[in-house]
């Protein structure tokens, strides 16, 4: 199985399994004050639901990273753990815990405000857990501490952290032709496509890029789709406001990763610079996978 679940028995809740609930949520109502539930996650990306916080749980983080190192009977070098509240996160404050010492991560009052992701990383041989902690009301009806989180190995050297998003430090300078072909074998999605529009939001510090697909290489999941039977695939992709991206002509090729169902850019090279590195890098047979050019 992709988790264990240790004392507690409660709503952690896998896609892997066809969002399908495996356990009841966890419930303050059956905790004891002052008690501490105990909980093991396994899985790569899922959610959990605390109803009527009280007490505390601990969530201690062992993945099974579904990486291209494990694949290769190599550990990454460092996981990277993203969290993301609810809108209607009410009742607890989450910490993290490293080597036995707390630091808070997500207040009360944080999550109240404009949900933001939360990320940090941690070296594979360090002891990592959340630690969520209620908090006290006279009142606990009506609050449930929820989140989704995702455990990755495999966001390459490019993905750095800031305290609300995922960011990269360099992550606006272009990829190298090493970086290019790794970006093809490795991405959650590479599309070839155009740029129709590009909006920016400044509260988040993000800027969204709609895309009109050309040809769709690989996606995960259903990003980009055609919105009728005639029509080109359409979709958006993700990147750092400060990075500056505007509309610009020719077709590009879009590399990247899901994060939280949204897709992030990676290396987006134009097409015709990436047919350039390709071929130069097949004819000396350096090339880590094979891709299929118009």
């Amino acid at each position: 199985p992709l988790f264990d679940i240790g004392e507690a028995s409660c709503g952690v809740l896998c896609p892997h399994y066809g969002n399908i609930r495996l356990f009841s949520p966890c419930s303050g109502l059956s905790q004891e004050s002052g008690s501490v539930e105990q909980i093991s996650l396994h899985c790569a990306e899922g959610s959990l639901e605390w109803l009527y916080p009280a007490g505390a749980l601990r969530l201690s983080l062992s993945p099974r990273l579904p990486t291209s190192t494990a694949a290769e009977g190599k550990s990454p070098r460092q996981v990277t753990t993203c969290i993301k509240p609810s809108s209607t996160f009410r009742g607890a404050q989450i910490y993290l815990e490293r080597n036995g010492i707390l630091e808070l991560l997500l207040s009360e009052a944080d999550a109240s405000l404009r949900p933001r992701v939360h990320c940090f990383s941690w070296q594979p041989q360090e002891k990592v857990a959340l630690f969520l902690q209620s908090t006290l009301h006279q009142d606990i009806s009506r609050r449930i501490a929820a989140f989704r989180y995702e455990l990755r190995g495999d966001w390459n050297s490019r993905l750095s952290l800031t305290s609300s998003n995922l960011s990269m430090e360099g992550a606006c300078r272009p990829c190298n032709d090493t970086e290019i072909l790794m970006a093809i074998c490795t991405s959650d999605f590479v599309i070839r496509g155009n740029i129709r529009t590009v909006s920016n939001d400044v509260e988040m510090q993000e800027s969204i890029i709609s895309i009109s697909a050309m040809r769709i290489h690989r996606q995960k999941f259903t990003l980009f789709q055609p919105v009728s039977k005639s029509s080109k695939s359409t979709g958006s992709i993700h990147t750092l406001l400060q990075c500056g991206v505007k509309p610009g002509p020719g077709s590009f090729l879009f590399t990247g990763w899901l994060h939280f169902g949204e897709a992030w850019l990676s290396c987006a090279p134009r097409y015709k610079d990436f047919r350039r590195i390709y071929e130069d890098a097949h004819q000396a047979h350096e090339n880590p996978c094979e891709v299929s050019l118009d």
